[in-house]
């Protein structure tokens, strides 16, 4: 009866794991935090805590490579719609990368007009793009960008850039603060964080999505339409290349 279960209520996250070292996470435990006060679900351990869970189970799952999921449950409670004492489950797991050549050609993806609920919060209700995800494969996309009103947020696991005649641009609004987004604005200090409408995206020179899977992944079609010359642009292939480095760095 726990509400994550019958009402899709609860809370995750999830990171990355190179040379048995958490990537970035003080940044995941924090938004993991705030997501929990957010959504009005007790954590019962620390940020310190939590971080020596995690790092013992790294170590007893010889996790050297791989994906670390922390998920909070809503909880079992009288009315069976509020949210109580919930339980916590930390999972290691296997993690695959997109392809090589999807980073060396690009990926497409598909539009759909939505506006992910209470987006900056990693909740654990994805059934709208579940329930889309059938079509990606048929139309050989990766995933889907949203847009509502024509301005655009969010991929539906990914928060998204454009180049547009050399600079940068982000959504502001409706979306994840994504941990990998994080880094690239601390390499892209330049960055413009605004609006960005539809007809813009199109418009692009150069798309990539970022998130912890997939890292920085370029996006050269959208839905039929073909963003700049169809090829990974130069800006996102030097990002990938920093945030390579920027990843050693860290693991050193």
């Amino acid at each position: 009866m726990d509400i994550t279960l019958i009402r899709g209520y609860g809370i995750f996250d999830f990171f990355r794991t190179s040379n048995y070292i958490p990537l970035f996470l003080s940044d995941y435990l924090d938004r993991f935090i705030r997501s929990a006060e957010k959504t009005h679900l007790k954590l019962k351990y620390t940020k310190t805590e939590l971080r020596e869970i995690i790092l013992d189970l790294i170590q007893k799952n010889d996790l050297q490579n791989g994906g670390v999921r922390m998920l909070l449950t809503g909880g079992v409670s009288a009315n069976h719609f509020s949210p109580a004492d919930g339980d916590l489950f930390i999972f290691c797991e296997e993690l695959l990368f997109p392809e090589k050549e999807k980073y060396e050609k690009g990926v497409k993806l598909l539009s759909a007009e939505h506006v992910r609920m209470i987006a900056d919060i990693k909740t654990t209700n994805y059934a709208f793009p579940v329930w889309l995800s059938p079509s990606w494969k048929e139309n050989g996309a990766e995933d889907v960008i949203y847009h509502f009103n024509g301005v655009v947020s969010e991929s539906s696991r990914s928060n998204i850039f454009m180049v547009k005649n050399g600079s940068i641009s982000t959504p502001n609004n409706h979306i994840l603060h994504g941990i990998t987004r994080k880094r690239v604005l601390e390499l892209a200090p330049e960055c413009n964080i605004r609006s960005i409408t539809f007809e813009e995206l199109l418009d692009a020179d150069e798309l990539f999505i970022t998130s912890t899977t997939k890292k920085i992944l370029p996006i050269t079609v959208i839905d039929k339409q073909k963003i700049g010359d169809g090829k990974v642009g130069e800006i996102t292939k030097k990002l990938m290349a920093d945030f390579v480095d920027m990843e050693v760095k860290h693991t050193s």
